[in-house]
């Protein structure tokens, strides 16, 4: 159990964090809108309910559709494009696909490279841009539940204000949408753009994010 607990440490401790800051989003969110519902002269609502709500969905999905869409980009657009002297980036000659030979496949693979590695054809083919599908498909799911639970939760906010509700392709197209979704997106690309120009001139001792404290400047896709 000790050497689970170590070897496996960084994804428990972000599950951990995770869950932990779900169910204070969860709280605060609840108290928040009863908060709301109270001034309005409107009834307070459970947890349990809230949990359930149009509200709570889009508040949670908003930010993980930007997540993943934040990942989803690096992780393309990494590929062709670099940053000399970032260690977020790869070196520059080795901009775009690779060999078969750099990355390992068909007659390069090793003995303990994975069998979609070896076996070729479509499904090696598949298997070589799975991260990048996998995390393009949990954005657009994610993206997809937002724009569902925000369109009921906009419509209840409009039948509350004795307003007609819209249709969802109407909410699409609407500012509270892109409100929600854009504040997110800027935010997310920021952050991943800073961290690739900091990490050139800033270090973070024993970080693999980090390049070793004595390396150049240039040293471009070097990591500690």
């Amino acid at each position: 159990m000790r050497r689970f607990l170590k070897e496996n440490s960084l994804s428990l401790v972000f599950g951990a964090l995770f869950l932990a800051s779900l169910v204070g989003q969860a709280f605060a969110g609840w108290h928040q809108l009863n908060d709301e519902l109270f001034a309005e002269g409107l009834h307070q609502i459970s947890l349990g309910r809230y949990l359930t709500s149009a509200s709570f969905a889009v508040d949670v999905t908003e930010n993980w559709q930007s997540e993943y869409l934040q990942f989803l980009l690096f992780i393309l657009l990494t590929v062709w494009l670099v940053q000399r002297g970032s260690p977020e980036s790869k070196p520059l000659k080795d901009a775009g696909q690779e060999s078969d030979e750099q990355q390992k496949v068909g007659a390069y693979a090793r003995a303990d490279s994975p069998k979609l590695a070896r076996v070729g054809g479509l499904r090696t083919a598949l298997y070589s841009r799975s991260l990048g599908m996998t995390m393009g498909a949990i954005f657009l799911v994610s993206w997809l539940v937002q724009s569902v639970s925000g369109w009921a939760s906009y419509n209840e906010s409009r039948l509350q204000q004795l307003r007609d509700p819209i249709p969802w392709g109407s909410y699409l197209m609407h500012s509270d949408f892109w409100a929600r979704t854009l504040q997110n997106w800027q935010s997310e690309l920021l952050a991943v753009g800073s961290m690739a120009v900091f990490a050139i001139y800033l270090r973070q001792r024993g970080s693999p994010e980090s390049k070793p404290v004595g390396a150049s400047h240039d040293a471009t896709g070097v990591e500690g």
